[in-house]
């Protein structure tokens, strides 16, 4: 069984460490700060924030494979128009969320802000360490903020169907969800491992109605392809995006959309809702992160919590945040990646983006089990990794379970291995707090729940979860598959000799 020494810490020893050195307080002692604060209703933003609008240098445009900068013509055939709009405006700093959007989200926000005091004491840390947790929705995770919107704006157009993919499960459900809210038909591509793996979530797609399908399928022409060229493919979430446009491409009368559960501009923008709020309920404590620490997959999640905070950085007005963004040492685009224009999707069917990418062609080890299996990173989350606002570190997929463990054994929720990574980080970081003495003020995002996840759960408990990473040589094979673009970059995103 996988070492668990720190996960085995008893709550009362601890506490009673972490008391002796004057760090957390002592179970039953006065504290200054609740274990959750959670904003009243009125306290919703009315507008999501654009970061875009603040960036010294904006993230590089979607280009055609040609190398002409798409257009909003370009891209409408394959989303709705306003999401489109969302997807090309680098200037408005805020927009709006529709009434409609908002009643919504009256359901299930504002979410808590919460302070892991249990971790702190466990950890004998001066750190104080604050969590935003997203898991109060039947999704279990941040994705319904954008799904809503995403879905709402569908609506809005008088479409009748609108087609995605998902990896691990939390996306689909969140669009399946809210696309039974607004009248519409759903088409999930479920990556076929976590189609395997993850039986539950597919169930509570179809029961909000949905149509899940393992991807490679052949329902589509890139799915057989896929197909043809491997029977034993597991999937990727590149490959399920491209059968998910080639479906909402294919729908009668035009009145089909794809729609993204991450990566793209628009969908940061509707996750700007975290960093908002955390923002506001910090603020009422009287607090202010040093540190700010998001798993990063596609960096919906990530360029959310980032964004209200990183606003201060970029105007000067808090110049040392510390933006730490943590991905897979399995599916490692940021930490061993290339920053070049690539396909969003390994059909090739989307717009060329310029972000950090494994290549479009690149398929991560089914062994995998941690979520986060995007081969590139969002274009916003990419460019400020990329001119040092913030920065990147890659982790072990035990060493994440083994975190997600020690956060449920002490705070009573067990984490989705997603948001484990960003748990693993925090932990990390309050350690180092404890070496030095600093009392840094830690703010990480909880982005859902792991019920759903209990397999790989299962595997990491009785000792069978291995660490998959990546050689250079199996690098370099999706590195061949990023596209050359005429007058910008060679072939593999290397720059021209």
């Amino acid at each position: 069984m996988n070492d668990q020494k720190n996960a085995d810490i008893s709550i009362e020893d601890a506490v009673s460490a972490a008391a002796d050195l004057g760090c957390a307080p002592e179970a039953g002692e006065e504290k200054t700060e609740p274990y959750r604060l959670y904003l009243r209703e009125d306290q919703i933003p009315t507008q999501y924030y654009n970061v875009r609008a603040d960036m010294p240098e904006k993230p590089e445009p979607m280009r055609l494979p040609n190398g002409k900068a798409a257009t909003f013509e370009d891209i409408r055939p394959v989303f709705c128009d306003e999401l489109v709009r969302q997807e090309l405006d680098d200037d408005t700093r805020y927009i709006d969320i529709p009434e409609g959007v908002r009643e919504m989200y009256k359901v299930y926000r504002p979410s808590p802000l919460c302070r892991a005091y249990n971790l702190e004491r466990a950890l004998g840390t001066p750190a104080k360490i604050f969590y935003k947790f997203e898991g109060n929705n039947t999704s279990g995770s941040h994705k319904l903020n954008s799904a809503l919107a995403q879905a709402y704006y569908g609506a809005q157009q008088g479409l009748n169907t609108i087609t995605t993919e998902t990896g691990a499960g939390q996306w689909g459900t969140a669009l399946s969800e809210a696309a039974a809210h607004y009248g519409l038909d759903c088409e999930v591509f479920m990556v076929k491992c976590s189609y395997e793996q993850k039986p539950f979530r597919r169930n509570i797609m179809q029961t909000f109605g949905a149509n899940v399908t393992p991807s490679p399928s052949d329902t589509t022409e890139i799915g057989r392809k896929m197909l043809a060229d491997d029977p034993t493919c597991t999937g990727s979430l590149g490959t399920a995006i491209s059968e998910a446009v080639e479906k909402a491409l294919h729908v009668p009368e035009n009145r089909g959309r794809y729609q993204l559960g991450s990566v793209l501009n628009q969908v940061v923008l509707h996750q700007s809702i975290i960093g908002l709020e955390s923002k506001a309920a910090l603020e009422e404590l009287g607090e202010y992160p040093d540190v700010v620490i998001g798993c990063a997959g596609g960096g919906s999640n990530v360029g959310g919590l980032m964004g209200a905070f990183m606003k201060d950085k970029l105007d000067g007005t808090k110049p040392d945040t510390d933006f730490i963004c943590v991905e897979p040492a399995s599916c490692p685009s940021m930490t061993r990646g290339r920053y070049a224009y690539d396909f969003a999707d390994t059909g090739q069917t989307c717009p060329l983006c310029k972000m950090y990418t494994l290549g479009n062609g690149f398929i991560p080890s089914a062994d995998h089990a941690g979520g986060l299996r995007y081969h590139g990173m969002s274009p916003i989350v990419s460019k400020l990794v990329h001119d040092g606002y913030a920065r990147a570190v890659s982790v072990k997929q035990t060493d994440v379970f083994q975190a997600g463990v020690q956060f449920a054994k002490l705070e009573t929720i067990l984490p989705a291995p997603e948001s484990s990574h960003a748990i693993k980080v925090a932990i990390d970081e309050a350690l180092e707090c404890k070496e030095t003495g600093e009392a840094k003020t830690i703010l990480f995002g909880l982005t859902g729940t792991g019920y759903f996840d209990m397999m790989a759960y299962d595997a990491f408990i009785n000792g069978k979860m291995e660490d998959h990473i990546p050689t250079d040589e199996e690098l370099e094979v999706g590195f061949a598959t990023i596209p050359a673009v005429p007058g910008i970059q060679a072939a593999g995103g290397l720059p021209f000799e």
